[in-house]
């Protein structure tokens, strides 16, 4: 469980392609503080640390990983964010974050507004999967390659979210521009309430 306020924005120093999966070698400063089996979040997808060095740490994401997210477009040099798995004795500065990537989306536009900014995601819509809670709401939250954000100007298959400095610099935020590939954790709690609004109305429509 993570709360998507990310520690630090690591660098991929390699990447080994095995079969249809991949193995990710990340540079970070906390690597000593590591253990073999340790859950991360990458760009908001939980990973299990596989393998370490001095300084460096290995993950591997499998083939449905890949497919529902960003993390094999990766090359060495990027910036990935991560965020350590949170602890049951903090606060929650963030929103519950599975680390369970729903979709990915696309930036569609990237405006400075005199030291904020503003971007402009859209995704694939799914009327059927939107039902479930994969969706956004106004002033909701939702997971951007791991931070978690609040939704501005939510649309049916769109939304903007709006970046402060701290954020665009510590995070890969910086990165991003019109085209590139993120990837999106829905609300947790919206998909509950989706799910218990459906059993409802199913449940009434068999009583009737």
């Amino acid at each position: 469980m993570f709360s998507g306020i990310v520690e630090e924005a690591a660098t991929v120093v390699a990447i080994e392609r095995d079969k249809g999966n991949i193995h990710l070698t990340l540079h970070c400063s906390f690597t000593d503080e590591l253990n073999i089996d340790q859950s991360i979040s990458h760009n908001g997808v939980c990973l299990t640390v596989v393998k370490k060095t001095a300084d460096a740490y290995t993950v591997t994401a499998i083939r449905e990983t890949l497919e529902r997210s960003n993390l094999g477009l990766l090359q060495v040099g990027d910036r990935v964010n991560l965020e350590r798995s949170m602890l049951m004795n903090g606060r929650l500065d963030g929103h519950i974050v599975q680390g369970h990537v729903d979709q990915t989306a696309v930036c569609r536009e990237v405006k400075e507004a005199d030291g904020s900014w503003y971007y402009t995601f859209a995704y694939a819509f799914d009327r059927a999967m939107a039902q479930q809670g994969y969706m956004t709401v106004e002033k909701g939250s939702v997971c951007v390659n791991g931070v978690s954000l609040t939704v501005c100007r939510s649309r049916t298959d769109s939304f903007e979210v709006a970046i402060i400095p701290y954020t665009h610099d510590h995070t890969n935020f910086g990165q991003i521009e019109k085209g590139t590939v993120v990837n999106l954790e829905f609300d947790i709690i919206g998909k509950y309430i989706s799910k218990l609004i459906t059993f409802e109305h199913s449940t009434l429509d068999i009583e009737q």
